[in-house]
């Protein structure tokens, strides 16, 4: 079955430029430049049973072939009331959203008793329906929070199909860590062997039913990694290890992100980072792993530590950006009152939610709202969207610090092509010279705190492939460091930037990441691999929208004979 897409209202062109906000002109003006707007872009909104790939997927090129692409805006960690610490409606997120300009979300709610013997999927589906009819121009998933066994949460998301529904309840039965009673993850706990062998063999079952084509698609992404520290790098790898193509990344940011506002009244952390090790973290991490910096997990603030590790392998591992709004940070709603006899775990969902027309308590912000993961696609559609964040054409933001970054890597001398992006893999001759173009659109109107947003600094962080690690419990990546630093403080409109990366003689990777320059510091390793990173900030003094960055996915270079 294939049903029309309608577009975003910045991408049809059957909406006029003059009733467009700056914003949405300036995407549209991206859209332009990539050669993509019009009709043509509009893919299909389900696509049952298909097996073709979409074009954001391309095999390697020497020199690279990479096409030109518009980045969709979405979030992947939502919760409504069919979570049993949540309180707001599917409406309620489906309209925030649209407000903030989102193009595609997931509905992800709690795996749990009640959710799941309530029939929790099921239902829900029936709002994600009602929703999908609802909001046309937004591509809304249905997925859900999963109890990693062992470890911490991961989203896991289908593309919409006949099975998406049964896909998600059979997976939450058989493998879900908290139904199952799988939690245990201390080293020298007697079940941590079978909840980890428990865990890849849930992510080889998804991969299965994509492959056999029981669903279109399936995508999982480690949510909140680092927060409590029971994702050990072991675990990690072989989750990435198990199902490639399925397990693509992690939070690079967490939710939460208004958790320590000032005002708030709180002593917290932004991402609700306010851990310590337990029995069941990993003993290697140190106390800095269980924090925010700029916002943003340990393992890809850290120049040089776990996500560098991971990609110094030579694998891609993504990062993305949510919101995972519960309860957003001075709204006036409060979870409504249980009928006589009811609780969560025989309703399968909270009550609507009341205007209480005072401040309640909360820690998030609306999906949208600060929090973005930009996916590079070439048409509009689900499974587009998913093919995007596969292939790792991915970057993510906070407090809409700029309207478009696009990256390329190409030989510095050309007739090979127009280079690779984001996620992609340039393969050239050793010795051969290289040259990473950086555009940046800045932004186009003030954010939801009221101020415009300037990009003051980006980085390029490089790093050699070095193989498989050794250790798989390593989370170092030694010859790993900021390699140059851009001061774009004052620039505004649209400027390219074109970075020579000299002669490759080995395999490598780079990723940009930017800030506001409002704060930064020497890194975790010191400032030489980071001169001026992004620092923690004191507990309940962390305002989001003074303390903003944005973190690229990776390119590799890899020298080929």
């Amino acid at each position: 079955m294939n049903t029309p897409q309608p577009l975003p209202r910045w991408a049809d062109p059957d909406v006029p430029a003059a009733v467009l906000d700056p914003q949405g002109i300036s995407r549209r003006g991206l859209l332009r430049r990539a050669g993509l707007y019009g009709a043509g872009f509009a893919g299909a909104a389900y696509t049952v049973g298909a097996a073709s790939t979409p074009a954001e997927a391309h095999p390697p090129h020497r020199g690279g072939n990479d096409p030109h692409l518009a980045y969709l805006v979405g979030d992947h960690h939502i919760h409504s009331v069919y979570s049993h610490d949540a309180k707001y409606t599917f409406s309620q997120l489906a309209t925030a959203a649209s407000r903030y300009g989102l193009d595609w979300m997931v509905m992800t709610e709690h795996s749990n008793i009640g959710h799941h013997a309530a029939g929790g999927a099921e239902a829900e589906h029936r709002e994600i329906l009602k929703a999908r009819a609802e909001n046309r121009r937004m591509l809304i998933f249905q997925g859900l929070e999963w109890y990693i066994p062992g470890a911490e949460h991961a989203t896991v998301f289908s593309a919409p199909g006949r099975h998406e529904v049964d896909l998600l309840t059979r997976f939450e039965q058989e493998y879900d860590g908290k139904l199952l009673g799988y939690t245990a993850g201390a080293a020298d706990h007697p079940d941590t062997p079978r909840n980890e062998a428990h865990a890849v063999k849930a992510l080889q079952w998804l991969e299965r039913q994509k492959r056999r084509g029981y669903v279109d698609d399936v995508l999982v992404v480690a949510n909140h990694p680092l927060r409590l520290g029971i994702n050990s790098p072991h675990e990690m790898r072989a989750w990435r290890d198990a199902a490639p193509g399925i397990m693509i990344g992690m939070e690079g940011a967490p939710g939460s992100q208004g958790a320590a506002h000032p005002g708030r009244g709180a002593r917290s952390i932004r991402g609700e980072y306010e851990n310590g090790p337990s029995a069941n973290s990993f003993p290697g991490y140190p106390l800095d792993a269980y924090v925010t910096y700029g916002g943003f997990d340990w393992a890809t603030a850290t120049v040089g530590g776990l996500w560098d590790a991971m990609l110094a392998e030579g694998r891609l591992f993504s990062v993305t950006s949510n919101s995972d709004v519960h309860r957003v940070v001075f709204d006036t709603w409060r979870n409504g009152d249980w009928l006589p006899g009811q609780n969560f775990d025989n309703a399968g969902r909270l009550p609507d939610p009341v205007d209480t027309t005072e401040p309640q308590p909360g820690s998030d912000l609306w999906p949208g709202q600060f929090s973005r993961t930009h996916v590079g696609v070439t048409r509009y559609g689900y499974r587009h969207v998913m093919a995007g964040l596969r292939a790792g054409r991915v970057w993510v933001d906070h407090g809409r610090l700029v309207d478009g970054i696009e990256v390329r890597v190409a030989p510095t001398h050309g007739g090979h092509g127009p280079g690779v992006t984001l996620g992609g893999r340039l393969r050239v001759r050793r010795g051969e010279h290289v040259t990473l173009t950086v555009t940046v659109t800045t932004a186009s109107r003030p954010n939801h705190h009221g101020e415009l947003p300037r990009l003051a600094h980006l980085d390029v962080i490089r790093g050699a492939v070095a193989g498989p690690a050794r250790d798989s419990d390593s989370w170092t990546a030694p010859d790993t460091r900021v390699a140059h630093t851009a001061d774009v403080s004052g620039r505004t409109g649209r400027f390219t930037l074109r970075i020579p990366l000299g002669r490759i003689e080995e395999s490598c990777y780079v990723r940009l990441r930017g800030s506001d320059g409002r704060r930064n510091g020497p890194g975790l390793l010191g400032a030489t691999v980071d001169p001026h990173g992004p620092i923690r900030h004191e507990p309940g003094d962390g305002d989001p929208w003074v303390d903003t960055w944005l973190y690229t996915n990776p390119v590799f270079v890899d020298v080929v004979r």
